[in-house]
C-alpha cells in the first residue's frame, strides 16, 4: 500500500503524461532552455513540497488510500508511505529528462529505465531474505528509491551527445520572456496528466475498495493489474510515446493526411496485437498467473482468484489501447480538455459500475469495471476523433476489421464463461 501512491505517480507520469503535455509547448518554445528551466524550477519545487507533506502527514494520508485499514494498520504502514512517497521527486527528475530525450527522438534510457527499479526491488528482497516482516519491508522501501536513483543517473547519462545540457545551462544563465510559452504548457498539463492516467486511476480506485475486503484482495488485483500491464505497456505505451512527437510535428506542418496515415497504421497493428494478448491472457488466466506467481507464499488458492481477476481486467486490454491512440491526436491537436473530460466521464463510469458489481462479484466486479470503463473511454475518444475518420480506418482494411469484430466475440464469450465459473452471479 505504501508504494501504490508513487507508483501511481510513476505509472502517469513515466509512461508519456508529462511528456504529452511537455512536448507541444517545448517545440513551439522561442527560447527552449528558459522555457525548460522555468517548468523544471516550479514542478520541481511543488513536488518537493509534496513529499515534504506526506512525510509530516502521513498518518492521515494513509488512512485516505487504504479506507479499510483500521487504526493499527494505518499506524504500521505510514512510515513506509512517507519513505515511499521521496520515489515521486526522482519520477519528476526522469520524466522532465525523458521528454527532453523524446524531442530528439532518444527513447532507448527511458525505456529501459523501469528494469532498473524493477532490479533495485528484487536486489533488496534478495538481501532482505532472512529478516523479520518488517524489516524486509523497509528494505523494500529503500530498494525502491535507489531504483529511482539509477533512473535518475541512466536518463542524465543519456544526455550525453544531445546537446540538451548545454541548452539547459543557457537556460539557467539568460533570463527570457517565457511567459506564453509557460502558460500554454501549464493549461496543457493537468488535462493531460488526468486524461492518460484513466487506466491507472481506475486501477488506484480498485485498490481502495479492496481495502475493505478480507487481507490479500489488494494483492489479488495488484498482481492481475502487473500482468495486464505487461502487454499494454509492451505494445499500446511503446507505441503512442514512440508515434507522439511523429504525430505532433505532423499537424505542426499542416500535415492532417500524414498524421491520419500513421495513426492508422498504428490502429491496425496495436488492434492486433492487443486483440491477441487479451484472448490468450483471458483464455490461459490460471497458467499464466501459476507459471509467474506459485510458489512459496503464493498457493494455488491465491492463483485462481488472481486468474479470475486476470481474466476480467483481459476485457479492458483492446479498449485502454486503442484509446491512447485516439487521445495522441487530441493532444497534437491541443484538444487536452476534451481528453481530460472524455477521461473524467469514463471514470465516473468506473466508480458507477464498482459500487454496483461489488456486491455479487466482489474483487472480479472490480476488475471488470475498470474494463467497462476502458470500453466507455474508447467510445468517446473515438468520437472526439470522428466517426468518419474512424470509418475510414476501417473500411481501409475490412479483413482485419472482421478479425477485430470476431475477436472480440470471442473475448465477450470468454468473459461470459469465466463469470459463471470464478463466481457463478449468473445462477
Amino acid at each position: 500500500m505504501a508504494f501504490k501512491l508513487p507508483n501511481l505517480f510513476r505509472s502517469v507520469f513515466a509512461e508519456g503524461a508529462f511528456t504529452q503535455a511537455f512536448l507541444p509547448s517545448f517545440a513551439a518554445a522561442r527560447y527552449k532552455g528558459a522555457f525548460s528551466v522555468h517548468i523544471f524550477l516550479r514542478l520541481f519545487a511543488a513536488v518537493l513540497a509534496l513529499s515534504a507533506l506526506a512525510a509530516i502527514f502521513s498518518e492521515p494520508l494513509t488512512a485516505v488510500i487504504a479506507w479499510g485499514f483500521d487504526e493499527a494498520t494505518v499506524k504500521i504502514a505510514a512510515p513506509y508511505v512517507a519513505a515511499a512517497f521521496w520515489y515521486l521527486d526522482f519520477v519528476f527528475l526522469f520524466s522532465f529528462l525523458t521528454a527532453l530525450l523524446h524531442y530528439r527522438k532518444s527513447f532507448a534510457a527511458p525505456a529501459f529505465s523501469t528494469a532498473l527499479l524493477n532490479i533495485a526491488m528484487i536486489a533488496a528482497l534478495l538481501c532482505a531474505r532472512n529478516e523479520g516482516k518488517d524489516t524486509i519491508v523497509w528494505y523494500l522501501t529503500f530498494g525502491v528509491l535507489i531504483g529511482g536513483a539509477l533512473q535518475l543517473l541512466l536518463h542524465i547519462a543519456a544526455l550525453r551527445g544531445k546537446r540538451l545540457g548545454a541548452m539547459l545551462f543557457g537556460g539557467f544563465k539568460k533570463k527570457r520572456d517565457t511567459q506564453a510559452d509557460t502558460n500554454r504548457f501549464y493549461k496543457a498539463f493537468f488535462p493531460v496528466v488526468f486524461s492518460g492516467s484513466a487506466v491507472h486511476i481506475a486501477a488506484f480506485l480498485d485498490t481502495l475498495l479492496a481495502s475493505l475486503f478480507a487481507a490479500g484482495s489488494i494483492s489479488y488485483l495488484y498482481y492481475a493489474n502487473r500482468v495486464f500491464q505487461l502487454p499494454l505497456a509492451l505494445f499500446a505505451i511503446a507505441a503512442s510515446m514512440a508515434l507522439f512527437p511523429a504525430i505532433a510535428k505532423a499537424i505542426k506542418r499542416g500535415d492532417q493526411s500524414g498524421s491520419i496515415a500513421l495513426l492508422t497504421k498504428n490502429f491496425w497493428l496495436l488492434l492486433f496485437l492487443l486483440s491477441l494478448s487479451a484472448l490468450g491472457g483471458a483464455a490461459l488466466s490460471d497458467g499464466v498467473v501459476w507459471l509467474l506467481f506459485e510458489r512459496g507464499e503464493f498457493t494455488r488458492q491465491d492463483t485462481i482468484v488472481s486468474a479470475g481477476a486476470l481474466a476480467f481486467y483481459m476485457i479492458g486490454l483492446v479498449p485502454f489501447g486503442l484509446s491512447r491512440l485516439f487521445a495522441l491526436w487530441l493532444y497534437s491537436n491541443h484538444q487536452q480538455s476534451l481528453a481530460a473530460k472524455n477521461s473524467a466521464i469514463s471514470l465516473g463510469f468506473n466508480a458507477l459500475f464498482s459500487l454496483a458489481l461489488i456486491a455479487p462479484m466482489g474483487i472480479y466486479g472490480l476488475a471488470l469495471s475498470g474494463s467497462l470503463a476502458g470500453l466507455i473511454l474508447l467510445f468517446l475518444n473515438a468520437r472526439s476523433f470522428g466517426w468518419q475518420r474512424v470509418l475510414g480506418m476501417i473500411r481501409a482494411k475490412m479483413a482485419l476489421a472482421l478479425f477485430a469484430a470476431l475477436a472480440l466475440e470471442a473475448l465477450a464469450i470468454e468473459g461470459f464463461k469465466l463469470a459463471v465459473d470464478y463466481r457463478g452471479f449468473f445462477g
